[in-house]
């Protein structure tokens, strides 16, 4: 009977260890399961953080297309303020290879546009100042402009919407894809 006692409580004694064990491992494992991992939110140095987004839809955008495109690297700097004149939505401002340039957006443009429009604004402005892309002005034979480097100052009308968004960029990336036919 003795012999029992002993092995008894040293069952016990096991059983209470295990549980521990357990018990611990499945804290853990809840722990895990019920912490949700929050995705790193990419920062952009000397920009106004109403411009991240687009910023990072531009990289993400010329990454699908194969360019190696990093503005954090590039230092480009971005902020919304007061444009003079009038009809300027945006702005490239080069310092050529002495610093990076700066992308400006009018405040009012800002404060006034959908999320597709300011990325098309956004998007040209980084077509000049991270593509170094130039004014195109070509134009469909139905009068739409045909590339978002377009400067605005002929008779084409923009066609940048959901529908067309992945040409129009696609071209930016890429002019020598524009087909006018």
């Amino acid at each position: 009977m003795l012999l029992s006692q002993k092995n008894s409580a040293f069952f016990s004694i096991i059983l209470c260890v295990l549980f521990l064990f357990t018990a611990c491992q499945r804290e853990e494992i809840v722990d895990l399961v019920e912490t949700p991992v929050e995705p790193e939110e990419r920062t952009f140095p000397e920009v106004d953080e109403r411009l991240w987004p687009y910023f990072e839809r531009f990289e993400t955008e010329g990454q699908a297309r194969g360019f190696d495109v990093d503005l954090v690297v590039s230092q480009i700097s971005g902020v919304i303020e007061d444009l003079e004149g009038e009809h300027i939505a945006g702005q490239c401002t080069t310092f050529g290879n002495f610093r990076p340039g700066s992308v400006t957006i009018d405040s009012e443009f800002w404060e006034l546009s959908n999320d597709l429009f300011k990325e098309f604004i956004i998007f040209h402005e980084l077509g000049h100042c991270y593509l170094d892309r130039d004014h195109r002005e070509d134009a469909f034979s139905n009068g739409r402009c045909a590339s978002i480097m377009r400067s605005g100052t002929l008779d084409c009308r923009d066609n940048y919407n959901a529908a067309t968004r992945a040409a129009y960029i696609s071209e930016l990336f890429e002019p020598n894809s524009l087909d006018l036919n």
